[in-house]
């Protein structure tokens, strides 16, 4: 399978392609280049494969939550790019791939992404046998302080959330901290890892129906929410 995967929902601007048994990838800290980046870094992957475009066989893509511009940039790339190509795509929760962070043994994983105004993105999972991930709750954006977590014994915490919100995540925890990387950012690679298996099991969709998930509509404060002045 010949597999390109974008994820841009972040700082973090990451490209990776799965060719055969081969994973390759691009990634670069680069906020607000992410337009500017992708697209090259694509297409350096591809010349290092050996591949044109044409011979993909899918795009997979970060769907979010995360940076407004950043996922809209992934999702709208991903679907431009499959429709010129007649190509199945796969979304894959931002979050999700995150979690791929984590160190792999039997302790939850709590995925969070700072959301700003005082809010992250958050989920939980476990890993299953086969180094996949289940769900123990559902992608949500709140407060650290209002975050409710499943009763574990031990948890691993990854993503810029923890940089920002530490000793309130401490508190959330039902289990012991086994680890936390507050510098971590989902990454292309485990985008790619993730929808391969969705690949395997049938469940690629159609370009047009593969949509952002932004978990929250409001994307800027008010002057008044600022503490600004009003015009």
């Amino acid at each position: 399978m010949n597999l390109l995967a974008i994820e841009t929902a972040t700082e973090s601007c990451s490209v990776a392609l799965v060719h055969g048994d081969m994973v390759i990838e691009r990634s670069e800290i680069a906020p607000r280049k992410h337009a500017e980046r992708v697209l090259p870094m694509a297409d350096e992957l591809l010349a290092e494969a050996g591949l044109g475009r044409h011979a993909l066989d899918g795009i997979a893509v970060g769907r979010g939550p995360g940076a407004f511009t950043g996922v809209r940039l992934a999702v709208s790339l991903a679907q431009g790019m499959a429709l010129a190509l007649d190509l199945p795509v796969v979304t894959v929760s931002s979050l999700a791939a995150l979690a791929l962070e984590a160190p792999d043994d039997d302790a939850a994983i709590l995925a969070v992404i700072d959301a700003r105004m005082g809010e992250l993105y958050a989920a939980s999972y476990r890993r299953d046998e086969n180094g996949g991930l289940v769900p123990l709750d559902e992608e949500r954006v709140c407060t650290a302080e209002a975050l409710v977590l499943p009763d574990t014994s031990a948890w691993h915490i990854v993503g810029s959330g923890w940089t920002t919100y530490a000793d309130s995540l401490r508190g959330c925890l039902t289990g012991e901290l086994r680890s936390a990387e507050g510098g971590c950012y989902p990454q292309a690679r485990h985008v790619a890892e993730l929808a391969v298996r969705e690949f395997r099991a049938g469940r690629a969709q159609d370009a047009q129906h593969a949509l952002p998930v932004y978990l929250r509509d409001k994307v800027a404060l008010t002057l008044a929410e600022q503490g600004k002045p009003q015009p």
